[in-house]
C-alpha cells in the first residue's frame, strides 16, 4: 500500500488546508512522497509563525490570509486538518470539479505496513489509546501512539515511508490511533485491523446538525473493515450497541455486566469483582477490579476496551496486570494535582462535554467545589443538575458559558462567577474545607480563554502549586 500511495502522490498538486499540528505533519509526509504541496490557512502569517517554522519551504507554496481558499484552484487532492469544516463552500466547489478531499488521518493511513489499531468515542479515547500503547510496550512490541491524541499520524507515516524507501522494515509493530469524528468525516480507504467505538453522547452539536449525524461520523471507523478484522463495541451504551449489526468485521464487546450475547464473537466483562475476557475463545482472568490504579467506573470500561486490544495483539496477562497496577491516568483526566490543608485538587480539564463532567462527578465521593464553564459546544447542562445537587458544595463559573450554566443549575447549587481561572482557584482554596475536593471539570471547550484544554489544565495546576503551603 505504501508504494501505491507514493505513486499516486508523486508529482501531484496537493493542498493542505489548516496549519495546525496535523496539517504541518501532512505537509512533511506529502513532501517525502514527492507531491507538489501548497499549504493554506485563513490566519495571517504573523499568527502562524511556529507552524510555518516547522515546514521545509523548499518546493512548498504558502497561501495564507484572506485569499487562502485560492489554493484549491490547482489542486489534484486536498488534505484537511480536523478543525477545517468539511462542508466549507470552497471545498464543495472543489469536489464538484472531481477533486478528492480527505483528512490527514486518511492520507497517513495509506503509508503503513503494520496493523492500525483505532479507537473513537465521545469520551475515554485518550485513556484507552494510552493503555493500549503501554500494554504493547510492556510486552516488548514497538508501537506508535497518537493521532487525535499527541503526535499526528502523518509523523509516523513519514518514518515508515523513509524506512521503506531505504529498504528497511517498518519501525512499528502496531499503530495505535485515537480518532475523532472530525477526522472520520473525510476518510476513504482508512482500514483499521481493530476498531472500537467506546461510547456516544451529545457533543459537538456546534458542528453537526443532529446527534444522528454525529453518530454516523463515528460509525465510519468500521466502514472498510472485513471479516478478518475486529470491531469492538460498548454493549452498555445503547447507541453503540445498536451499531454492532452493521459491520463486516468480527464483532467483540465489552460490558460492566456479566454477559456477552451469542451474536458476538466474544468480549471482556465483569464477573463479580474480576475482569474476564473471552476474545480468544478461551476464558482468561485479567485482574481484580481493585487492582486497577485509575479511578471511576468509566475507566473500568476503558480498561476492558484496551485489554481487548492487548489480548488480540498477543500481550501476556502479566504485562497487562503490571500496567493496570501502576498507570495513574492521563494528564488533565481526573489528575490529582496536590493535597493542601486536607483539600485535594483534581484536574479534569479534558472534561470538555457534559458526559465527561458527569463521569468525573460520579467518580468522587467527597464534597466537591466544582470549577466549570468555557465555550459552549451545544451541550445540555441541565443533565448535570442532579449530580451537581447531590455531590457539589459550591460551583465556580468561568468563561462564555457561565450564564448558561447558571440558568441550568439555578435551583440546585450555590454559585459564584470568577473572571479568570486564577480567581476561581483562589476562591475555592479560601472556601474549601479539609476533606473537600476542588475539581476543574468544565463541561465546555477551552477556546474562549485558552489555547486548548491542555493549556487550561496546565494553568490550573500552576495556580494550585502557587497557593501558599
Amino acid at each position: 500500500m505504501v508504494r501505491e500511495a507514493a505513486v499516486e502522490l508523486a508529482g501531484a498538486h496537493v493542498t493542505v488546508m489548516g496549519l495546525a499540528r496535523s496539517g504541518v505533519a501532512a505537509c512533511r509526509l506529502l513532501q517525502t512522497a514527492g507531491a507538489r504541496v501548497t499549504v493554506a490557512d485563513r490566519k495571517e502569517s504573523a499568527e502562524l509563525t511556529s507552524a510555518l517554522a516547522g515546514i521545509d519551504r523548499e518546493g512548498v507554496d504558502i497561501t495564507v490570509g484572506a485569499r487562502y481558499e485560492s489554493s484549491l484552484e490547482r489542486a489534484d487532492l486536498v488534505v484537511i486538518s480536523p478543525g477545517v469544516p468539511y462542508r466549507l463552500a470552497s471545498l464543495e466547489t472543489a469536489r464538484r470539479r472531481g477533486v478528492k478531499v480527505i483528512s490527514e488521518l486518511e492520507l497517513a493511513s495509506q503509508f503503513f505496513r503494520s496493523p492500525l489499531l483505532a479507537v473513537t468515542g465521545t469520551n475515554g479515547k485518550s485513556t484507552t489509546v494510552t493503555l493500549i500503547g503501554k500494554f504493547l510496550a510492556e510486552s516488548g512490541k514497538r508501537a506508535f501512539v497518537g493521532g487525535n491524541l499527541g503526535t499526528a499520524l502523518s509523523e509516523a507515516a513519514v518514518e515508515d515511508l523513509r524506512a521503506g524507501q531505504a529498504g528497511k522494515p517498518s519501525p512499528y509493530d502496531y499503530l495505535v490511533v485515537e480518532v475523532s469524528s472530525f477526522q472520520l468525516e473525510t476518510i476513504d480507504r482508512f482500514h483499521p485491523w481493530i476498531a472500537a467505538l467506546l461510547n456516544v453522547t451529545v457533543d459537538h452539536q456546534d458542528r453537526y446538525e443532529s446527534l444522528d449525524e454525529y453518530v454516523a461520523a463515528k460509525q465510519r471507523i468500521f466502514e472498510n473493515q472485513i471479516a478478518s478484522d475486529f470491531a469492538v463495541f460498548n454493549l452498555d451504551d445503547d447507541r453503540v450497541a445498536a451499531l454492532r449489526h452493521r459491520v463486516h468485521a468480527t464483532r467483540l464487546g465489552f460490558t460492566r455486566g456479566t454477559m456477552i450475547g451469542a451474536e458476538m464473537h466474544g468480549g471482556t466483562y465483569l464477573e463479580g469483582d474480576r475482569i474476564v475476557t473471552t476474545v480468544t475463545g478461551v476464558r482468561q482472568e485479567i485482574c481484580h477490579r481493585r487492582e486497577i490504579r485509575i479511578i471511576g467506573n468509566h475507566n473500568v470500561e476503558n480498561v476492558m476496551a484496551a485489554t481487548t486490544y492487548a489480548i488480540l495483539c498477543g500481550c501476556p496477562l502479566d504485562a497487562i496486570g503490571r500496567v493496570l497496577a501502576t498507570f495513574p491516568g492521563l494528564e488533565h483526566a481526573l489528575e490529582i494535582v496536590r493535597e493542601r490543608r486536607g483539600v485535594r485538587y483534581v484536574n479534569d480539564s479534558k472534561g470538555t462535554n457534559v458526559d465527561a463532567t458527569l463521569k468525573a462527578l460520579e467518580s468522587i465521593d467527597q464534597p466537591i467545589w466544582l470549577i466549570a464553564g468555557g465555550r459552549d459546544k451545544g451541550g445540555d447542562f441541565s443533565r448535570l443538575a442532579q449530580a451537581v445537587s447531590r455531590r457539589v458544595t459550591h460551583v465556580i463559573l468561568i468563561g462564555e458559558a457561565a450564564p448558561l450554566l447558571r440558568q441550568a443549575w439555578k435551583d440546585v447549587a450555590t454559585m459564584t462567577e470568577a473572571s479568570t481561572l486564577r480567581e476561581a482557584v483562589e476562591f475555592a482554596a479560601q472556601g474549601a474545607s479539609s476533606g473537600d475536593v476542588v475539581l476543574l471539570s468544565p463541561a465546555c471547550a477551552s477556546f474562549d480563554m485558552f489555547a486548548d484544554y491542555q493549556d487550561r489544565g496546565r494553568q490550573y495546576k500552576a495556580f494550585i502549586h502557587a497557593l501558599p503551603a
